[in-house]
């Protein structure tokens, strides 16, 4: 296992977060993707077109502080209380599966470990403790 990051959740205001994060940590975003810079632009709403698909902003040694607009429009409903899940980075795709089975034993899958349009494998569950999981590898790391 390579690291594991906190990743969070808004309800469309992640950018005013993230500035507000960045204005006391300081660095600088390794990501801002918005909704509309994705393959599936066209399925968004005009109205959230703006809005934070992924947000990261590496803190200290190795850490990076991760988020998105969890928006209801899109059919993600955000509640204050778990609106977090904890990011494991994989360093291979074996790793991934381990992990990723591992944690659902029990659990929810939310979203199966695949290959997915940015470019890594990723998984998202929750365990049978309530926990939220995210579970990738990314393919760039071997490049």
């Amino acid at each position: 296992m390579t690291t594991i990051n906190p990743y969070l959740n808004f309800n469309g205001n992640t950018e005013e977060a993230f500035n507000f994060y960045k204005s006391v940590f300081g660095g600088e975003f390794l990501v801002l993707q918005r909704f509309k810079e994705t393959p599936h632009a066209h399925e968004v709403p005009a109205d959230v077109q703006d809005k934070i698909m992924h947000v990261a902003l590496p803190i200290g040694q190795g850490n990076i502080l991760m988020a998105s607009d969890t928006l209801e429009s899109l059919g993600h409903p955000m509640t204050v209380g778990t609106n977090f899940s904890l990011s494991i980075n994989t360093a291979s795709e074996a790793e991934a599966d381990h992990i990723f089975n591992g944690l659902a034993a029990g659990g929810q899958v939310t979203m199966p470990l695949d290959k997915v349009f940015w470019g890594d494998y990723f998984g998202m569950l929750t365990d049978r403790f309530g926990i939220q999981w995210m579970v990738s590898y990314s393919y760039e790391k071997q490049k």
